[in-house]
């Protein structure tokens, strides 16, 4: 098995919203992007709830985007050994420092994690510094996850709660 490591965050100040994925796969990890598996349904769920056209950004602009409207990036794993890409795979993991990020951002109103694997090992590592902001399960955006696109957007769309404001 070998050792992966996620990205950095894409976070500001100005941060409502935190989404934490688990650790980016094996595509994400060959194309150093977050989400870059063209079935992953991350940027369709986000765009979709943003109203913005997500999918036909480049790269950097969709990141620029994200920030443009309140909304972080980042994972719970800072690396861990990993055979392909599914997070019931992950051994012997090492978890971001998510408290000393969600301390750091002064706006943050909500954590989403992005899938079960995300939210257990998030929850265990925030403690009780998770208590002070509204914590969401979202289903997985992976395509591991086989719930239809219509039901994980209707609960992607809770996030519209806290970014509504922030336009």
């Amino acid at each position: 098995m070998t050792l992966k490591r996620c990205f950095p965050p894409v976070v500001d100040a100005n941060t409502r919203v935190l989404i934490l994925g688990s650790l980016p796969g094996e595509v994400s990890l060959a194309q150093g992007q977050y989400y870059a598996h063209r079935q992953n349904a991350f940027w369709r769920l986000v765009g979709d709830v943003l109203g913005e056209d997500l999918i036909h950004m480049d790269y950097p602009v969709r990141l620029q985007t994200l920030l443009a409207r309140h909304v972080g990036l980042w994972d719970v794993v800072a690396e861990a050994k990993r055979e392909g890409s599914l997070d019931s795979n992950i051994r012997g993991h090492a978890g971001n420092d998510l408290v000393g990020l969600v301390e750091s951002m002064p706006n943050l109103a909500a954590i989403a994690f992005n899938g079960g694997t995300a939210e257990r090992i998030g929850l265990k590592a925030l403690g009780r510094h998770g208590g002070s902001h509204r914590v969401v399960r979202l289903p997985s955006s992976s395509p591991a996850h086989t719930m239809p696109y219509s039901e994980k957007l209707h609960a992607w769309r809770e996030l519209q709660e806290w970014l509504a404001t922030s336009r």
